[in-house]
C-alpha cells in the first residue's frame, strides 16, 4: 500500500495528464511553502509570488531535459547564473527557496506523494519555529554612543560601569564634534540584563555631564547569508 502511494505517478514516458498533475501539485506546494515563510514575518509580494511558483517552474524544466544529458548540464548552468534576490537573503529565506526547489524536483520525477509529505513536515516545522522564542546570546548586544567633553579621559573612565551592568565592553569608533569640545564614543557592549538599562544610562549620565547617550541594537543583521 505504502510501496504503491509512493511510487512516481509516470516512468519515463511523458504524458501531458502527468505533466497537469504534476504542475497542480507543485503550484499547491508552493502555495504552502509562500504561506509559511509568510507566517508572522515580513515578507515582500514579490519574494511569496516567487517562492508560488519556483517549485512548477523548476519541475517543468527538469521535465523537459528528462532524459538528454546535454541539455541538462545546459540547465544546470543556467540556474548557476540565476540570482534569486539582488540583496543578501536571509537564513529563513534561503531555506524557503531551497525547499520550493527540492519539491519542484520531486514532483518532475512523478514521486507527487513523496513531495507533498516532504513539504507539510519542513512547513510545519517552519511554522513551529515561529512560536518557539529563546534568548540568544546576541539579543542582548548592544551599541553605546556616548558624548563627553573633551576634558573627561574617557580611556578607563567607565570600566567599573562596564563591569557592573555588562559582560563585555569594546570601543569602536571615537571621534569629535561640536568643534572638537566633545568626543563621540561608540562602543559594543552585551548587557547583562535589559532591566539594568535605565539605570545603566543614569549611571553613564553621572560621568559625561549630562550629555547625550543611546543604546541601540547593532545595524548589521547576522541572519542574512
Amino acid at each position: 500500500m505504502l510501496d504503491t502511494l509512493f511510487a512516481p505517478i509516470f516512468s519515463g514516458t511523458f504524458t501531458i495528464s502527468a505533466y497537469l498533475i504534476c504542475t497542480f501539485v507543485s503550484l499547491v506546494l508552493g502555495a504552502v511553502i509562500a504561506w509559511a515563510s509568510g507566517f508572522r514575518s515580513r515578507q515582500s509580494k514579490s519574494f511569496l509570488l516567487a517562492l508560488f511558483l519556483l517549485p512548477a517552474i523548476v519541475q517543468t524544466v527538469i521535465m523537459l531535459v528528462n532524459g538528454s544529458v546535454g541539455t541538462a548540464v545546459a540547465v544546470m548552468g543556467a540556474f548557476s547564473l540565476v540570482r534569486f534576490r539582488s540583496a543578501p537573503g536571509s537564513a529563513k529565506e534561503i531555506v524557503s527557496i531551497f525547499l520550493a526547489m527540492a519539491a519542484g524536483l520531486a514532483t518532475a520525477v512523478g514521486y507527487v506523494a513523496l513531495a507533498a509529505i516532504f513539504v507539510v513536515i519542513i512547513c510545519a516545522v517552519i511554522v513551529i519555529s515561529n512560536f518557539v522564542s529563546f534568548k540568544e546570546k546576541d539579543d542582548y548586544v548592544r551599541e553605546l554612543r556616548i558624548t563627553i567633553p573633551e576634558s573627561l579621559n574617557y580611556a578607563h573612565e567607565f570600566d567599573d560601569l562596564f563591569k557592573k551592568y555588562t559582560k563585555s565592553a569594546k570601543l569602536l569608533n571615537v571621534k569629535t564634534t561640536n568643534m572638537g569640545s566633545m568626543y563621540k564614543l561608540i562602543y559594543k557592549v552585551q548587557l547583562n540584563s535589559e532591566d539594568e538599562v535605565q539605570q545603566f544610562i543614569d549611571d553613564l549620565r553621572c560621568r559625561n555631564g549630562n550629555l547625550e547617550i543611546a543604546v541601540q541594537i547593532p545595524a548589521l543583521n547576522d541572519n542574512a547569508l
